[in-house]
């Protein structure tokens, strides 16, 4: 099982990686990682470039905290997501440019390319609710549903997966998709792929990713 220590440390070290890669600007933006029947999360105002072990709040799911500095404001989302998707051992929230600015239009991403197969499908678009309250939490659990993404109306974005790794490349992913798809409509309209041809791509997904040792290929 993970050390407490070792976990905090994987939380800031995704924290400063959002932050290097653009993904967060000051302190928007927040992580957490299930641990045992509790939480680590990034503290409320500290910066990825000023995140460090020492800054990672631990807490219980219901919102009390066991160890260390106030968390994120956002905590009712990154409990409500890990207590409704056995899945979501990793949770990521961010402002990133193109997620946002797709959310400030109140939409989600049709699916355009399939790469969304990953996700499940399309990304909806949580209606706007006012950040750090459980009104939000509750309308992210609704966009969720079947999916490991949404957007957040006038907000952000959310991602999650099995461990620190997936959970940051599904977030970067998910944003280069949304630029994708901004570029794309702006030049004209976008072709959006078949029922059909998703279904395809999701049957590809079932195979897709590292093979394991003396596994032939097909």
């Amino acid at each position: 099982m993970t050390t407490d220590a070792a976990a905090r440390k994987r939380v800031a070290a995704l924290y400063l990686e959002l932050g290097r890669q653009g993904m967060c600007s000051a302190s928007s933006g927040n992580v957490s990682l299930r641990h045992g029947k509790a939480m680590l999360i990034t503290a409320s105002g500290v910066s990825a470039e000023l995140t460090t072990p020492e800054t990672i709040a631990t807490m219980t799911l219901d919102g009390d905290t066991i160890a260390g500095p106030r968390p994120s404001s956002e905590w009712h989302l990154h409990a409500a997501i890990h207590q409704n998707f056995p899945a979501a051992t990793c949770v990521v929230h961010t402002h990133s440019d193109a997620a946002t600015a797709l959310a400030c239009l109140n939409e989600g991403l049709p699916e355009f390319h399939y790469m969304l197969a990953g996700f499940g499908g399309t990304i909806r678009c949580a209606p706007y609710e006012t950040f750090g309250t459980q009104a939000l939490a509750d309308v992210t659990i609704a966009a969720l549903k079947g999916r490991s993404a949404c957007l957040l109306a006038n907000h952000g974005m959310v991602v999650f997966g099995r461990d620190t790794a997936q959970a940051l490349s599904q977030a970067v992913l998910l944003e280069t998709l949304c630029r994708q798809y901004l570029l794309a409509r702006s030049a004209g309209t976008v072709r959006l792929l078949t029922s059909a041809e998703m279904r395809a791509a999701r049957e590809r997904f079932k195979d897709y990713g590292p093979r394991k040792a003396g596994r032939a290929r097909k």
